[in-house]
Protein backbone atom coordinates (compact mmCIF):
# COMPACT_ATOMS: atom_id res chain seq x y z
CA UNK A 1 0.00 0.00 0.00
CA UNK A 2 3.10 2.34 0.91
CA UNK A 3 4.79 1.44 -2.38
CA UNK A 4 1.72 1.95 -4.28
CA UNK A 5 1.19 5.43 -2.46
CA UNK A 6 4.58 6.04 -3.28
CA UNK A 7 4.23 5.49 -6.92
CA UNK A 8 1.29 7.69 -7.39
CA UNK A 9 3.27 10.74 -5.40
CA UNK A 10 6.50 9.82 -7.76
CA UNK A 11 4.15 9.91 -11.10
CA UNK A 12 2.34 12.83 -9.67
CA UNK A 13 5.59 15.04 -9.53
CA UNK A 14 6.87 13.52 -12.88
CA UNK A 15 3.50 15.09 -14.51
CA UNK A 16 4.45 18.57 -12.32
CA UNK A 17 7.92 18.39 -13.81
CA UNK A 18 7.34 18.07 -17.02
CA UNK A 19 4.27 20.35 -17.32
CA UNK A 20 6.66 22.73 -15.46
CA UNK A 21 9.09 22.03 -18.24
CA UNK A 22 6.51 22.59 -21.27
CA UNK A 23 5.51 25.95 -19.72
CA UNK A 24 8.99 27.53 -19.55
CA UNK A 25 9.89 26.97 -22.87
CA UNK A 26 6.43 28.02 -24.25
CA UNK A 27 7.14 31.22 -21.73
CA UNK A 28 10.24 31.18 -23.50
CA UNK A 29 8.67 31.79 -27.01
CA UNK A 30 6.13 34.16 -25.87
CA UNK A 31 8.15 36.39 -24.81
CA UNK A 32 10.23 36.65 -27.86
CA UNK A 33 7.09 36.34 -29.82
CA UNK A 34 5.94 40.22 -28.21
CA UNK A 35 9.68 41.44 -28.41
CA UNK A 36 9.39 40.75 -31.97
CA UNK A 37 6.04 42.42 -32.49
CA UNK A 38 7.74 45.03 -30.79
CA UNK A 39 10.30 45.37 -32.89
CA UNK A 40 8.69 44.90 -36.16
CA UNK A 41 5.91 47.53 -35.20
CA UNK A 42 8.66 49.57 -35.12
CA UNK A 43 10.43 49.12 -37.74
CA UNK A 44 7.31 48.71 -39.99
CA UNK A 45 5.86 52.26 -38.93
CA UNK A 46 9.14 53.92 -39.66
CA UNK A 47 9.40 52.01 -43.33
CA UNK A 48 5.87 53.22 -44.15
CA UNK A 49 4.19 56.23 -41.82
CA UNK A 50 1.38 55.98 -44.68
CA UNK A 51 0.24 52.65 -44.00
CA UNK A 52 -3.26 53.13 -42.00
CA UNK A 53 -3.92 49.30 -41.32
CA UNK A 54 -3.22 48.25 -37.63
CA UNK A 55 -0.42 45.97 -38.16
CA UNK A 56 -1.40 42.25 -37.11
CA UNK A 57 -4.98 42.54 -37.22
CA UNK A 58 -5.28 38.64 -38.85
CA UNK A 59 -2.01 38.50 -39.36
CA UNK A 60 -0.28 35.50 -38.48
CA UNK A 61 1.75 36.78 -35.46
CA UNK A 62 -1.83 37.73 -34.40
CA UNK A 63 -2.83 34.18 -34.88
CA UNK A 64 0.09 32.62 -32.87
CA UNK A 65 -0.15 34.92 -30.20
CA UNK A 66 -4.03 33.25 -29.67
CA UNK A 67 -2.90 30.32 -30.23
CA UNK A 68 0.20 30.22 -27.98
CA UNK A 69 -1.58 31.51 -24.89
CA UNK A 70 -4.09 29.23 -25.11
CA UNK A 71 -1.93 25.93 -24.90
CA UNK A 72 -0.22 28.02 -22.45
CA UNK A 73 -3.57 28.29 -20.50
CA UNK A 74 -4.30 24.64 -20.84
CA UNK A 75 -0.89 24.06 -19.32
CA UNK A 76 -1.23 25.86 -16.32
CA UNK A 77 -4.34 24.63 -15.86
CA UNK A 78 -3.31 21.36 -16.12
CA UNK A 79 -0.64 21.56 -13.66
CA UNK A 80 -2.85 23.70 -11.27
CA UNK A 81 -5.32 20.39 -11.83
CA UNK A 82 -1.62 18.01 -10.68
CA UNK A 83 -1.22 20.42 -7.77
CA UNK A 84 -4.61 20.08 -6.24
CA UNK A 85 -3.88 16.13 -6.92
CA UNK A 86 -0.59 16.99 -5.05
CA UNK A 87 -2.08 18.23 -2.12
CA UNK A 88 -4.76 16.10 -1.68
CA UNK A 89 -2.37 13.02 -1.47
CA UNK A 90 -0.32 14.78 1.27
CA UNK A 91 -3.53 15.08 3.50
CA UNK A 92 -4.32 11.70 2.98
CA UNK A 93 -0.14 10.30 3.91
CA UNK A 94 -0.38 9.21 7.73
CA UNK A 95 3.58 10.10 8.48
CA UNK A 96 3.89 13.05 10.16
CA UNK A 97 7.57 13.36 9.36
CA UNK A 98 6.58 12.26 5.62
CA UNK A 99 3.84 14.56 5.18
CA UNK A 100 6.31 17.40 5.82
CA UNK A 101 8.78 16.42 3.28
CA UNK A 102 5.38 16.30 1.14
CA UNK A 103 4.48 19.94 1.87
CA UNK A 104 7.84 21.10 1.34
CA UNK A 105 7.85 19.87 -2.25
CA UNK A 106 4.39 20.91 -2.74
CA UNK A 107 4.75 24.24 -2.09
CA UNK A 108 7.80 24.08 -4.12
CA UNK A 109 5.54 23.32 -7.21
CA UNK A 110 3.29 26.26 -6.03
CA UNK A 111 5.40 28.58 -5.89
CA UNK A 112 6.73 27.85 -9.50
CA UNK A 113 2.81 27.69 -10.46
CA UNK A 114 2.56 31.23 -9.35
CA UNK A 115 5.80 32.47 -11.14
CA UNK A 116 4.74 30.99 -14.10
CA UNK A 117 1.04 32.47 -14.25
CA UNK A 118 2.52 35.61 -13.00
CA UNK A 119 4.73 35.87 -16.16
CA UNK A 120 2.31 34.71 -18.21
CA UNK A 121 -0.04 37.42 -17.61
CA UNK A 122 2.08 39.81 -17.27
CA UNK A 123 3.88 39.12 -20.74
CA UNK A 124 -0.04 38.86 -22.16
CA UNK A 125 -0.91 42.21 -20.79
CA UNK A 126 2.09 43.58 -22.27
CA UNK A 127 1.38 42.43 -26.01
CA UNK A 128 -1.99 43.30 -25.73
CA UNK A 129 -0.60 47.17 -24.56
CA UNK A 130 2.05 47.03 -27.69
CA UNK A 131 -0.94 45.90 -30.23
CA UNK A 132 -3.70 48.43 -28.75
CA UNK A 133 -1.12 51.01 -29.20
CA UNK A 134 -0.55 50.33 -32.24
CA UNK A 135 -4.04 50.29 -33.45
CA UNK A 136 -4.10 53.35 -32.06
CA UNK A 137 -1.39 54.65 -34.04
CA UNK A 138 -2.69 53.26 -36.92
CA UNK A 139 -5.94 55.03 -36.78
CA UNK A 140 -4.07 58.16 -36.21
CA UNK A 141 -2.00 58.02 -39.10
CA UNK A 142 -5.43 57.59 -40.96
CA UNK A 143 -7.05 60.48 -40.12
CA UNK A 144 -3.54 62.40 -40.79
CA UNK A 145 -3.51 60.86 -44.11
CA UNK A 146 -7.42 61.67 -44.89
CA UNK A 147 -6.58 65.37 -43.83
CA UNK A 148 -3.98 65.92 -45.63
CA UNK A 149 -4.98 64.16 -48.91
CA UNK A 150 -8.21 65.90 -48.51
CA UNK A 151 -8.74 69.12 -50.40
CA UNK A 152 -12.10 72.18 -50.61
CA UNK A 153 -13.22 74.62 -48.64
CA UNK A 154 -13.80 72.83 -45.72
CA UNK A 155 -10.42 71.77 -45.23
CA UNK A 156 -8.84 75.33 -45.74
CA UNK A 157 -11.28 76.78 -43.78
CA UNK A 158 -10.31 74.16 -40.69
CA UNK A 159 -6.51 75.17 -41.23
CA UNK A 160 -7.32 79.06 -41.30
CA UNK A 161 -9.61 78.22 -37.76
CA UNK A 162 -6.55 76.19 -36.52
CA UNK A 163 -4.17 79.03 -37.18
CA UNK A 164 -6.26 81.52 -35.83
CA UNK A 165 -6.94 79.88 -32.50
CA UNK A 166 -3.66 79.67 -31.82
CA UNK A 167 -2.79 83.35 -32.48
CA UNK A 168 -5.83 83.72 -30.10
CA UNK A 169 -4.02 81.71 -28.15
CA UNK A 170 -0.51 83.26 -28.15
CA UNK A 171 -2.65 86.71 -27.50
CA UNK A 172 -4.16 85.81 -24.77
CA UNK A 173 -0.75 84.64 -23.46
CA UNK A 174 0.98 88.14 -23.95
CA UNK A 175 -1.61 90.20 -22.98
CA UNK A 176 -1.85 88.22 -19.71
CA UNK A 177 1.92 88.55 -19.29
CA UNK A 178 1.39 92.48 -19.90
CA UNK A 179 -0.62 92.97 -17.08
CA UNK A 180 0.92 90.98 -14.61
CA UNK A 181 4.04 92.99 -15.31
CA UNK A 182 2.02 95.99 -15.17
CA UNK A 183 0.91 95.26 -11.58
CA UNK A 184 3.86 94.31 -10.39
CA UNK A 185 5.18 97.67 -11.97
CA UNK A 186 2.26 99.31 -10.01
CA UNK A 187 3.24 97.96 -7.11
CA UNK A 188 7.13 98.93 -7.07
CA UNK A 189 5.93 101.88 -7.53
CA UNK A 190 3.39 102.41 -5.24
CA UNK A 191 6.18 100.72 -2.76
CA UNK A 192 8.43 104.06 -4.18
CA UNK A 193 5.92 106.33 -3.72
CA UNK A 194 5.75 106.13 -0.13
CA UNK A 195 9.48 105.73 0.30
CA UNK A 196 9.44 109.24 -1.64
CA UNK A 197 6.75 110.73 0.04
CA UNK A 198 8.89 109.55 3.51
CA UNK A 199 11.39 111.12 2.09
CA UNK A 200 10.47 114.73 1.15
CA UNK A 201 8.42 115.19 4.34
CA UNK A 202 11.63 114.76 6.23
CA UNK A 203 13.54 117.05 3.60
CA UNK A 204 10.73 119.80 4.20
CA UNK A 205 11.10 119.55 7.50
CA UNK A 206 15.19 120.04 6.93
CA UNK A 207 14.34 123.35 4.85
CA UNK A 208 11.97 124.86 7.14
CA UNK A 209 14.56 124.47 9.84
CA UNK A 210 17.48 125.62 7.75
CA UNK A 211 16.37 127.76 4.92
CA UNK A 212 19.58 127.26 2.91
CA UNK A 213 18.91 124.13 1.92
CA UNK A 214 15.30 125.15 0.38
CA UNK A 215 16.83 125.60 -3.12
CA UNK A 216 18.82 122.49 -3.40
CA UNK A 217 15.49 120.80 -2.22
CA UNK A 218 13.20 122.41 -4.91
CA UNK A 219 16.53 121.49 -7.53
CA UNK A 220 15.50 117.85 -6.20
CA UNK A 221 12.14 117.86 -6.44
CA UNK A 222 12.45 119.30 -10.19
CA UNK A 223 14.87 116.58 -11.06
CA UNK A 224 12.59 113.47 -9.72
CA UNK A 225 9.68 115.05 -11.05
CA UNK A 226 11.45 114.70 -14.93
CA UNK A 227 12.62 111.39 -14.11
CA UNK A 228 9.21 110.31 -12.81
CA UNK A 229 7.70 111.40 -16.00
CA UNK A 230 10.23 109.60 -18.43
CA UNK A 231 9.83 106.45 -16.29
CA UNK A 232 6.28 106.54 -16.72
CA UNK A 233 6.64 107.92 -20.69
CA UNK A 234 8.76 104.52 -21.08
CA UNK A 235 6.24 102.03 -19.71
CA UNK A 236 3.22 103.42 -21.72
CA UNK A 237 5.34 102.79 -24.82
CA UNK A 238 6.35 99.65 -23.79
CA UNK A 239 2.90 98.69 -22.85
CA UNK A 240 1.58 100.09 -26.24
CA UNK A 241 4.32 98.09 -28.16
CA UNK A 242 3.24 94.83 -26.21
CA UNK A 243 -0.68 95.25 -26.78
CA UNK A 244 -0.27 96.24 -30.96
CA UNK A 245 2.36 92.89 -30.79
CA UNK A 246 -0.23 90.87 -29.49
CA UNK A 247 -3.37 91.70 -31.66
CA UNK A 248 -1.09 92.34 -34.70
Amino acid sequence: MAAGSSNYWEDLRKQARQLENELDLKLVSFSKLCTSYSHSSGRDGRRDSSDTTPLLNGSSQDRMFETMAIEIEQLLARLTGVNDKMAEYTNSAGVPSLNAALMHTLQRHRDILQDYTHEFHKTKANFMAIRERENLMGSVRKDIESYKSGSGVNNRRTELFLKEHDHLRNSDRLIEETISIAMATKENMTSQRGMLKSIHSKMNTLANRFPAVNSLIQRINLRKRRDSLILGGVIGICTILLLLYAFH
